[in-house]
């Protein structure tokens, strides 16, 4: 049995066992912070799969529901498909780990981990990359490690590292920092229009906080870490490798490739590989090699191409230099009935966002296991189909990718949108992928910015963003000797680059940012460099973007949905609900109208409706139920709901509990000979109180007259006409 193993970190409330559990795994930690348990394991392949030529990683973090004492929901009563925070988590921790391994190694390693135990008070995904690093770190799989992260937050103007879900309420800065022990690696997050001089400041303070946490996985490495095994590393043949390189030198590549459209550039690359498998086939004969061979091959010679002319000339593939941005379009109101829409191109990088305002009823539930927020009112959903790479594939639900670029586009925006208590509705931005030929995460955030001024969302201000790359040239040492940061990176850029940093923001500051590398580590100097380009970019970007719509639209789109916001007495929020809810689904049903009561129990009661009349009909019984009166009056017009039909008539309910009856002369103003023949059992009538009986109290109705009535207000001048439902506040 093994023998356990306790390292604890000092300063944090962190903790590291192993020798417990999951003996046959290679690597297997518990990582424990206050009560919150997550459990990683990593465990690799003893085999490859014949022609692999990718290196296949598995992330998966799951939460388990008996961690928080709880029954999962559904008919099964069991965990299935992951949730939106267990696929961030699993995407988060796969980042950082991935650059760590050795070039070649294609076995399969898979790295599980598993929510045990959650306190509610400290969140559990920083465990979940740190307990990777841990069970990577101790085990016999390959790996550069060890990294170690920490969430930073900016408290009270002070930097705090790892504080509780509770104390993050209160901080402008959500950024997770993974780190080796020298360099940066990874981060991603949100900021309230942070200053990219306190940025850096906090990436400094990342980078000390990580210290105690390396220290710590390296201490347990030393206690239970087992040898590292040893595996093929999977590569071309020295003889495959020799034909490739003389019949397609890198020359021929970056003729290929460089001052030519994507498209050019593709079936350029394309026309040189299908000479460099004829040169094979000739030479070698066609059972003497793979595809293995020409794929790892021409990798290389791309590789070393689009490192050429931007290290050495400082000229890129498509002619830009390094910090030049390719073309931008931007329009907005481009489809006529959604309530708002717009598109940015950026190259041939193409998005349209298409922004619905609705209800706060429509906020996304959280299901989350670990505490925080239990629902949200604004979400942003990306869509990437294949045709916006010229491709066919698989369409559905979204995948990990895109879920990931579009979380990474909402935490962007979150910062500049209005308070819900001054814009109270529940936001869905969703951008569709026209093309895609780089930073698609990027376009969604200035895209879905527009369409939200363009649905009259009022935002603080306008946010843009960009993705900064970087080629390097390394020294024998394996230090970078050279090195230059590019802007507005092509996807060939992106994949052969060395760097994908995402940042975006208002002209004040850094409101989202996402950082990956494919070396092992970020220098500081790099890492200055590309925030100050970035921003340079963005300024240049927000110019473009204003002048399509200097500023948030003053008025809603006349399909979306008027709010009016009115007060009652919380001890009559019960009142207004009605037993099992009926009292307020009558409203609802009666007048057209949306009704949303406010959670906090404040009182405050939102009526959302496109139509001028359903919204006054509401507040008019809302009113009459929960404001100074209760009782139906003398000469007012109610729209009522039939309860009971007669031979003389019919009992119209106008106010929750208070009928009256409309006799049949009253109906119409033709001899109605059968009531049925104007109403029916439950619907919904208009109605003037014409006589109230002092004696019995009872009430006399006329339908005859409202009708007559508000006829005539129709026919005034419209000066003189019943206001019109009121319009979003005012920004």
């Amino acid at each position: 049995m093994n023998q356990k193993h306790i390292v604890k970190v000092s300063g944090l409330d962190l903790t590291f066992s192993t020798g417990t559990y999951a003996g046959l795994a290679n690597g297997a930690v518990n990582v424990c912070v206050g009560e919150t348990n997550v459990f990683v394991t990593a465990c690799i392949s003893q085999t490859t799969k014949p022609g692999q030529d990718f290196f296949p990683l598995t992330v998966d973090y799951r939460e388990k529901y008996a961690a928080a004492g709880r029954f999962p929901g559904g008919y099964f009563k069991r965990e299935g498909r992951p949730s939106e925070k267990e696929i961030l988590t699993s995407r988060l921790c796969d980042r950082p780990c991935r650059p760590l391994f050795p070039e070649g190694l294609l076995n399969e390693v898979q790295i599980l981990g598993q929510l045990l135990s959650a306190d509610q008070v400290n969140d559990a995904d920083i465990s979940m990359v740190n307990g990777a690093s841990a069970a990577l770190a101790i085990s016999d799989i390959p790996w550069g490690g060890p990294i170690a992260c920490v969430r930073v937050g900016l408290i009270d103007g002070k930097f705090v590292a790892n504080p509780t879900i509770q104390d993050m309420y209160g901080s402008s800065l959500d950024l997770i920092y993974v780190g080796t022990k020298k360099d940066m690696l990874m981060i991603e997050g949100s900021a309230d229009q942070l200053p990219e001089e306190e940025f850096i400041k906090a990436l400094e303070f990342g980078q000390q906080a990580i210290q105690p946490i390396i220290a710590a996985i390296e201490e347990l490495q030393k206690l239970a870490g087992k040898a590292k095994a040893m595996f093929p590393l999977v590569g071309a043949t020295p003889e495959a490798r020799a034909i490739i390189e003389r019949v397609v030198p890198t020359e021929r590549i970056v003729a290929a490739i460089f001052g030519k459209e994507k498209a050019q550039r593709s079936a350029g690359v394309k026309a040189l590989k299908e000479e460099a498998k004829a040169a094979l086939t000739a030479e070698l004969g066609a059972d003497k090699f793979t595809d293995v061979d020409l794929n790892v091959v021409f990798e290389d010679l791309q590789y070393k191409a689009y490192r050429k002319n931007v290290l050495e000339k400082g000229v890129r593939a498509d002619g830009r230099g390094q910090r030049d941005l390719r073309a931008l379009k931007a329009e907005v109101g481009i489809l006529p009935r959604v309530h708002g829409s717009a598109t940015f191109q950026r190259g041939d990088t193409q998005n349209i966002a298409l922004t619905t305002l609705g209800p706060t009823k429509e906020a996304q539930d959280m299901d989350g296991l670990t505490g925080g927020a239990t629902s949200k009112s604004f979400i942003l959903h990306y869509n990437f189909p294949p045709f916006s790479v010229g491709e066919t594939g698989r369409t559905g639900s979204p995948g990990r990718r895109e879920i990931g670029h579009g979380a990474l586009a909402e935490r962007s925006l979150v910062p500049v949108l209005p308070p819900e208590d001054a814009f109270p509705y529940s936001i869905r931005v969703v951008s569709e992928i026209m093309s895609s030929n780089g930073s698609t995460s990027m376009a969604s955030i200035c895209g879905g910015c527009l369409s939200l001024m363009d649905a009259g969302v009022p935002i603080i201000a306008p946010v843009a963003g960009i993705s900064c790359g970087l080629m390097t040239n390394n020294a024998a040492d394996g230090s970078i000797e050279k090195w230059v940061t590019i802007t507005d990176i092509l996807g060939e850029e992106d994949h052969f680059g060395d760097m994908d940093f995402k940042l975006a923001g208002t002209t004040k500051g850094i409101t989202g940012f996402q950082l990956d590398l494919k070396i092992g580590g970020l220098p500081f100097e790099i890492a200055k460099t590309a925030v100050f380009q970035a921003r340079d970019a963005r300024i240049e970007i927000l110019k473009v973007m204003l002048a399509s719509l200097p500023a948030p639209r003053a008025d809603l789109s006349k399909y979306a949905p008027r709010i009016q916001t009115i007060q009652i007495d919380p001890e009559k929020i019960g009142l207004l609900i009605g037993p099992g809810g009926k009292t307020i689904r009558r409203i609802t049903e009666t007048t057209g109208a949306q009704i949303d009561i406010a959670e906090d129990d404040s009182g405050k009661v939102f009526i959302y409706s496109n139509n001028a009349d359903a919204m006054n009909r509401a507040v008019q019984e809302i009113d009459a139920l929960c404001g100074g009166g209760s009782q139906i009056e003398m000469g007012k017009i109610y729209t009522g709901r039939v309860t009971g039909i007669k031979e003389f008539g019919c009992f119209v309910e106008c106010l929750p509990g208070k009928e009256g009856l409309c006799h049949v002369s009253e109906l119409a103003d033709f001899r109605v000979r059968r009531t049925e023949d104007v109403v029916k059992m439950g619907e919904s009538i208009t109605v003037k109180c014409i006589g109230i009986d002092e004696r019995t109290g009872k009430v006399r109705l006329s339908r005859k007259a409202a009708m007559k009535e508000l006829e005539a207000q129709k026919q005034q001048p419209a000066a003189e006409a019943a206001p019109a439902a009121p319009t979003a506040p005012a920004q």
